[in-house]
């Protein structure tokens, strides 16, 4: 089913003034170039009608809370009214926002709104906005990834703050890379123009980028849909993003074209607007004016203005009523899909690490043989994996460089979800990886840290991926007084004077979306202290939860 409006939202990297500035050029541009041709004369002499049906309104505030401005054109046709409507919003120190709304509201209420087609606006806007989504670039037309850039594009997939999808296109082996972009790329991601971050992979660029994604390939003129929270860690993650072949692309370019473009539309239309948006005011329409009105006459354009009002909010009200029933059946259809994957997973992890297992002791048995032993001592098994976040709290106290200084009541909550016996069994592996490596850097065997250590363990020691761990916080996190407060936990007062530090080092648990779980820990093993854990419990605020 086809997504009614077409909805862009980015940041600019212009100031407020700059970005008004440009967003105001590049409208009048658009409304005065065919097909439109509208009167903007007009409107610069303060009458909102710039053709026949057509109006086009403005309204901007500043105050304690930030600045907004706004621009709605409204274009009546015999079947309803085209809405575009552009919003620019600055709020404290942050980025200026930028929202572009196509949607169609149809007069008829049994009547279903028009599909919004990507506006030529939209480029537009792109070209001179400098507009990003986290840490990626949000351009017309898709930027090739080189060799060197492919560290940064994968920074980019695993940004917590990244909202729109990220598309990613290779190069079949034999074929020109220019002429394959310009006659086949090109076209197909132009309807994604402000709903995706496009990209295609320069040939030699491509294997540098498959290593570094095991999981979540692309090659051989395949291209790759890469949604928000990407995990390269996690082989499973890999299903979440869609992959359409070569073949796809090359025997039906035009529905390859509408395929392509199906999920970022429903994203953009479905995701939650960010706070600086959601909380702009409702545009109130303007009343006509003109020398030697009657107070009858002011009266009656008063009324038409009420009624258009009135007549407006029913069909936008129709229109969301539709959303809200749309959006409720794909949350039924999520949840029982959740239920089942979390049944599914929690069975493949509980057999991989059956599988380590079995490996070690293997190994043992081996290295019993090639000493030259007559027969064989079977190995004692270790000791059982915890069956509970509760059990794990009190085994921490068996590890003495390893020290929980976090909220018990927090961590003991994670055994009622979902996921609650699969998360158990990641946390205990980070915990025992944890341990070995506090005990090394101790004995002077490392003077890596943790992500380092886990990159290359010695044998017989306990690692976990090093896509798993993260060094430290992003700026918006460490800037934000409240979301640092959330992430600075107690020390004993020997590793800090203050008792509290702020630990931005964290492993993800489970997936790295935001509903997975997340262990904080502070690295003072190079003093001999240890590792302490502040917190183990679900993702703390960011940008995105």
């Amino acid at each position: 089913m086809a997504t009614p409006r077409y909805r862009m939202v980015v940041t600019s990297g212009l100031d407020y003034v700059g970005t008004g500035a440009q967003v105001d050029d590049r409208l009048r541009s658009w409304l005065k170039a065919p097909p439109k041709t509208y009167d903007i004369d007009a409107f610069a002499e303060g009458r909102n009608e710039i053709a026949r049906g057509v109006t086009l309104d403005h309204d901007s505030a500043t105050g304690t809370s930030g600045a907004y401005g706004r621009w709605r054109l409204r274009e009546t046709t015999p079947d309803g009214t085209w809405q575009t409507t552009v919003v620019i919003r600055q709020a404290g120190a942050g980025p200026t926002w930028v929202q572009l709304d196509v949607e169609h509201l149809p007069d008829d209420p049994g009547a279903l709104p028009v599909p919004a087609k990507t506006p030529r606006l939209a480029g537009s806007l792109l070209d001179v906005l400098q507009a990003r989504d986290g840490l990626a670039d949000v351009t017309r037309m898709p930027q090739v990834i080189e060799a060197d850039d492919v560290d940064c594009v994968i920074d980019e997939l695993c940004d917590d703050r990244r909202r729109l999808p990220v598309v990613v296109a290779s190069t079949p082996h034999g074929i020109d890379f220019d002429a394959w972009l310009e006659r086949t790329v090109d076209p197909l991601v132009r309807p994604l123009a402000g709903l995706a971050v496009l990209y295609v992979l320069a040939p030699e660029a491509e294997p540098r980028f498959n290593r570094a994604l095991e999981y979540h390939q692309v090659f051989a003129g395949g291209i790759r849909t890469y949604l928000p929270g990407v995990d390269p860690a996690w082989a499973a993650d890999g299903q979440r993003h869609r992959v359409m072949s070569r073949r796809a692309v090359v025997e039906s370019p035009h529905r390859a074209r509408r395929l392509l473009a199906q999920l970022p539309q429903s994203l953009a239309t479905h995701a939650p607007l960010p706070p600086e948006l959601d909380s702009v005011p409702v545009l109130r329409a303007r009343t006509k004016e003109g020398v030697g009105t009657s107070e009858l006459q002011r009266l009656r354009d008063e009324n038409h203005a009420l009624f258009e009002i009135l007549e407006e909010a029913g069909r936008e009200q129709r229109v969301r009523a539709d959303e809200i029933r749309d959006l409720k059946q794909e949350l039924q259809r999520a949840r029982r899909g959740e239920s089942m994957l979390a049944v599914e997973y929690d069975d493949q992890y509980r057999e991989l690490q059956g599988a380590k297992a079995h490996v070690r002791v293997l190994q043992n048995r081996l290295l019993v043989l090639n000493a030259g032993e007559a027969a064989y001592t079977p190995v004692a098994p270790g000791p059982a994996e915890p069956a509970s976040f509760a059990e794990i709290l009190d085994r921490i106290a068996d590890m003495p460089r390893v020290h929980f200084t976090g909220a018990r009541k927090v961590t003991l909550e994670l055994d009622d979800q979902a996921y609650g016996s699969s998360w158990g069994r990641m946390t205990w592996d980070a915990l025992l990886a944890l341990r070995d490596y506090a005990d090394a850097a101790a004995g002077g065997e490392t003077s890596r840290d943790f992500k380092q250590w886990c990159e290359d363990a010695p044998d017989g020691k306990h690692a976990i991926s090093p896509r798993k761990i993260v060094r430290d916080e992003s700026k918006s996190v460490k800037t934000k007084t409240d979301w640092r407060r959330e992430r600075t936990f107690p020390v004993p007062e020997d590793v800090d004077p203050a008792r509290r530090v702020f630990m931005g080092a964290h492993v993800r648990i489970g997936g790295g979306n935001t509903v997975a779980p997340r262990l904080h820990y502070y690295d003072a093993s190079c003093a001999t202290h240890g590792i302490f854990i502040g917190y183990i419990g679900p993702h703390l605020t960011n940008t995105l939860t």
